[in-house]
């Protein structure tokens, strides 16, 4: 059985659709982010996010409680990208992905919660929808679990905290790594080193900007 990390790095450098009304990955331009409702590393890979090319922004409905906690104003989001709401039961916005418009989907940070649905193929929420359709596309997905380890040292809005997730949640962390058309990177460098690479095989290349 090859392993797994060699299967991620050949979705890296090649995650091609299989056909179908996605079409081909040369026909699409942009970058559809999910942000959930996680603090952790929030910051950072919102800088990153920033100096993506071509990037729309698609929020859970906890994402829209939890970033003016930590200092995000939506109205000012919403002036530097598209930005799409969790507002409908069908998550509407995903439809998108069938229109040529997006050849990767990342979601981060991604709570364990949205971890967990991913791997089992529950889609409920905005991001967990955009997993679930990018896959039957063929399309990459880039998850930045959250809960990936013992102990996690994470930013509350006030404080440093230190948790520690139950075996479950790190469980469902290998589950998700098994799924095809994705990759699960697990601390903020491999998320850049990943979306790096990501760019290099499309062509592209970061941009300085920052939020």
């Amino acid at each position: 059985m090859l392993n797994k990390k060699i299967i991620n790095e050949k979705w890296l450098t090649a995650s091609k659709p299989t056909g179908g009304a996605a079409g081909k990955i040369e026909s699409r331009s942009r970058i559809a982010w999910a942000i959930t409702g996680s603090g952790h590393f929030l910051t950072e890979s919102l800088e990153l996010l920033a100096r993506m090319p071509n990037v729309d922004i698609f929020l859970s409905a906890a994402a829209e409680e939890v970033l003016p906690i930590y200092g995000y104003d939506l109205m000012s989001m919403k002036e530097k990208n598209k930005v799409f709401r969790d507002k409908t039961a069908s998550s509407v916005p995903v439809g998108m992905l069938y229109d040529n418009i997006y050849h990767t989907v990342v979601i981060a940070p991604a709570t364990s919660n949205t971890v967990a649905k991913c791997a089992i193929g529950l889609s409920d929420t905005l991001p967990t929808n955009m997993f679930a359709q990018a896959g039957k596309l063929g399309i990459l997905s880039v998850v930045f679990a959250c809960d990936t380890a013992p102990v996690v040292i994470t930013k509350a809005p006030k404080e440093w905290v230190e948790l520690n997730p139950r075996q479950l949640e790190l469980d469902n962390v290998k589950a998700l790594k098994k799924i095809s058309h994705s990759i699960v990177v697990e601390s903020l460098r491999d998320l850049e080193n990943a979306l790096t690479k990501r760019l290099k095989d499309l062509g592209l290349t970061w941009k300085k900007s920052s939020f």
